[in-house]
């Protein structure tokens, strides 16, 4: 955790489905809870299920009473309700949980959508009236691509006492064009008196637009998930270690960085080497250097909207990541 704070996060996410089933819910309370269980002292997020419920379709039946969960851990069958979602995630002990909420696959017909986001409104409702005392919760808007379904499920939503609103349902197949231009037509209609929270994206072009449409909050598995996959994000674009041209290569993985990685003097040989030889530590190392990266973004765009400079930043960035 002191590494993962030395990146420049000040706030992490949890996942409850797999906590839910190891080491359990109630291990995790005796514990403590999570901040005491893994010794993050900041913001800890949980996720509802909703996503996991999602990707482990083949596993899943849906009802009104929410997600029959055939677990990929054991094959027992458990059943995610908005109920139970909020009690694990109170035993749990994040700071924010989110409501248990419905998410259609991207290029979904539009009565497919519809009838998740009703779903999810009620499941919304139900999770208000579940939580635990003291734990903020934030509501989930769905609709996929389509504005006018976003809007309305936006204004749903708006009207219930959450601390936070999350957009959901990106990243879940449709182009990611379509994704940009959804946010720019919300953006106008997201409430500016709660936090906004883009789930599950994105890349470093995404997240830079989508701050420029008016999102506060992001999460993704990329920086550390392409990391295992030896993919490096640089000022200068992509970088992919394992690539033969790294061989011999005494330069670090981004003379603009500033993490401990890159200006430890690790070199490019040096990591790839550890990358081929299938060491942990190149994962380790080209973790901490992805999450800085990030960290460092986000950081870089908060002092230009500060001096009024967005518009400009953001510009610049894109370019030079294209």
């Amino acid at each position: 955790m002191e590494e993962v704070k030395g990146t420049g996060a000040s706030m992490v996410i949890m996942n409850t489905y797999h906590l839910w089933l190891r080491p359990g819910e109630d291990t995790v309370e005796r514990m403590g809870g999570l901040h005491s269980f893994s010794r993050f002292q900041g913001p800890i997020v949980t996720d509802s299920g909703g996503f996991q419920a999602f990707s482990l379709s083949a596993r899943t039946k849906l009802s009104e009473d929410g997600f029959s969960i055939s677990s990929h851990k054991d094959g027992r069958r458990l059943l995610l309700s908005p109920e139970e979602a909020m009690r694990v995630q109170g035993a749990l002990g994040a700071d924010i949980a989110m409501q248990l909420d419905v998410c259609p696959p991207g290029g979904a017909p539009r009565e497919v959508v519809l009838a998740a986001l009703e779903r999810t409104t009620r499941w919304a409702e139900r999770c208000l009236a579940a939580r635990r005392p003291g734990q903020a919760v934030f509501g989930i808007v769905q609709g996929g691509t389509d504005v006018e379904l976003r809007k309305r499920h936006l204004q749903e939503l708006c009207a219930l006492p959450f601390e936070g609103l999350a957009l959901g349902g990106f990243s879940v197949g449709e182009p990611n064009e379509s994704m940009h231009a959804t946010l720019g037509e919300l953006s106008p209609h997201l409430d500016t008196e709660r936090i906004r929270y883009l789930m599950g994206v994105g890349t470093p072009a995404d997240l830079l637009r989508a701050v420029g449409a008016g999102i506060d909050l992001f999460d993704c598995v990329m920086p550390t998930r392409n990391a295992r996959n030896g993919q490096v994000f640089t000022h200068a674009g992509k970088l992919v270690i394992k690539n033969a041209r790294y061989k011999d290569d005494p330069a670090p993985l981004d003379a603009a960085c500033d993490c401990t990685v890159c200006t430890g003097s690790y070199s490019r040989a040096y990591l790839r080497h550890l990358y081929m030889a299938g060491e942990i530590l190149a994962h380790r190392l080209l973790s901490i250097h992805n999450l800085r990266f990030y960290g460092r973004l986000m950081a870089e765009m908060r002092e230009a909207i500060e001096r009024g400079a967005f518009g400009a930043f953001q510009a610049e960035a894109l370019a030079r990541l294209a």
